[in-house]
């Protein structure tokens, strides 16, 4: 009798939402409707959630997940990178999420960081230890509906900046099993075979596809890296879907990168974290600079301790050749080489060497290695700011600051291996003529979404075709410059 009666249920929604003309369907971004806007009375509309956490007791747990299935929702899917990551099309998901919801999260934004579009009275980036809250919301996917997926609101300094700044189009976290505790019809809830996504804003990026790029000269280069592709964002809050703009869904870290470019996920990873000693600086290890994203019930930074160890012993003058060896028994150093050289050819000035953050290290169970993962790329592909990024010699690097780069580099043995790095990079994964050919394919790609985008929910200015055009231009030229100066230093 009850799933007569949510059958019943979900046919009168059906009727009602049909009568109000609530199911056009259209791939066109400029479009507010949705075709599987019918079966979003799943969301309850007497739900009064208005938590700050993702605890409180939730009211609309009497569903079915109907388009539940093996490949689509399960976790013993293996990740379909073919049809999640596409770099050959743009996608389209659609949130929708009670009004309710809609305005906690709204509310909680409001509490840290001030009124929307109100710029912040204090200078510089307003510190909080705590990330935006979760809310249930449900995600559709090509006709498909996700349940109750947890979605917030994330970043730093670009999230304050966008909302201080009266932008919407925030960048969001997306975990499909987050509230499975409360609705266990989504128990490991995956998203073909993955859990949890970032979906990234393209914060201050006229081209949109700084993220994506960098990414792919890094995986290119032979790295461990997220997988990006680009999708258009829709959220129904409430008044019906809106187009929230073009978006980056990057693969996140602690999740399906590990599982896949790495034998196992039982190493420790670590997310280094705006602290001294996230810079490696002598003496400056703490817990808290390095979170631990697996293993987090074992108090063991060890490997991280034995890195701190064996990279400031004095043996690197006295002794290279010991000091190396005790090095690389820990440290994954040509990986670090590596990273050191794709970073200095792309220009990345948001990450190790002049912030300290936006990197990740994991203890690689088939080395026992600490192995540098890259993070966070939607400021590559430029001089950047904060005085900008380190030159390929590391002439403006504070050797102090970034001991990591500094000793490495001081090194003959190593800047022979990172010099011929740069060579590989420029001949390769960052060839000139073909990332330029990169970014004529993707500007073609994007540029219909990306031009579309909403006063308000855009970074781009009223002349959006003529900055989107002239971002893509500056891209095509940074490449030629990049190999300039490579041939440049090495000469």
């Amino acid at each position: 009798m009850k799933k007569i009666a949510v059958v019943l249920l979900f046919i009168m929604g059906t009727f009602l939402l049909i009568g109000c003309g609530s199911t056009t369907t259209s791939t066109d971004n400029s479009d507010t409707t949705v075709e599987n806007t019918t079966t979003t009375t799943t969301e309850t509309e007497n739900d009064t959630d208005t938590s700050t956490n993702t605890e409180t007791t939730q009211t609309d747990t009497d569903f079915e997940a109907t388009d539940w299935t093996e490949a689509t929702h399960s976790k013993s899917a293996d990740p379909d990178y073919g049809e999640v990551f596409s770099d050959t099309e743009v996608k389209r998901l659609d949130f929708v999420v009670t009004s309710e919801r809609w305005q906690s999260m709204l509310d909680d934004m409001t509490n840290t960081y001030g009124t929307f579009g109100s710029p912040s009275r204090t200078q510089g980036l307003i510190d909080t230890d705590e990330d935006p809250i979760f809310v249930p919301a449900d995600v559709y996917y090509n006709d498909k509906q996700w349940y109750r997926v947890g979605i917030r609101f994330k970043g730093n300094s670009s999230l304050q900046s966008a909302w201080q700044n009266g932008i919407l189009k925030l960048s969001f976290k997306m975990d499909f099993d987050e509230f499975e505790d409360d609705y266990p019809q989504i128990d490991n809830q995956r998203f073909y075979g993955f859990k949890k996504f970032s979906l990234k804003n393209n914060y201050d990026d006229s081209s949109f596809v700084r993220e994506k790029v960098a990414a792919d000269v890094f995986k290119n280069a032979g790295m461990a890296v997220s997988h990006t592709a680009f999708y258009e964002l829709y959220i129904d809050h409430g008044n019906g879907p809106e187009y929230f703009g073009l978006y980056t869904l990057v693969e996140e870290v602690d999740g399906e990168v590990l599982d896949t470019q790495f034998s196992s996920d039982d190493g420790n990873l670590y997310k280094p974290e705006d602290e001294d000693g996230s810079q490696f600086i002598e003496g400056a290890f703490t817990e808290s600079a390095f979170e631990k994203k697996t293993n987090e019930d074992e108090a063991d930074w060890s490997d991280i301790k034995a890195l701190f160890t064996a990279l400031h012993d004095d043996t690197r003058t006295s002794d290279p050749s010991t000091w190396r060896s005790n090095l690389e028994a820990v440290f994954d150093v040509d990986v670090f080489l590596k990273y050191l050289a794709v970073n200095g050819v792309i220009q990345n000035w948001d990450t190790y060497g002049v912030m300290p953050h936006n990197y990740y290290l994991y203890n690689n169970p088939d080395n026992g290695k600490l192995t540098w993962i890259p993070w966070d790329n939607n400021e590559a592909l430029q001089e950047g700011k904060q005085g900008g990024a380190l030159k390929l010699n590391f002439s403006n690097l504070n050797s102090t600051e970034w001991p990591l780069i500094a000793k490495i580099y001081a090194d003959d043995v190593y800047k022979a291996k990172y010099d011929a790095y740069l060579q590989e990079v420029i001949e390769g994964a960052f060839n000139p003529s073909t990332i330029q050919a990169t970014y004529d394919t993707y500007s073609a790609l994007i540029e219909s979404y990306a031009i579309t985008e909403r006063s308000g929910y855009s970074f781009l200015g009223n002349n959006k075709s003529s900055e989107f055009s002239q971002a893509i231009s500056e891209l095509k030229t940074h490449a030629t410059s990049r190999e300039s100066a490579v041939e440049s230093y090495l000469e």
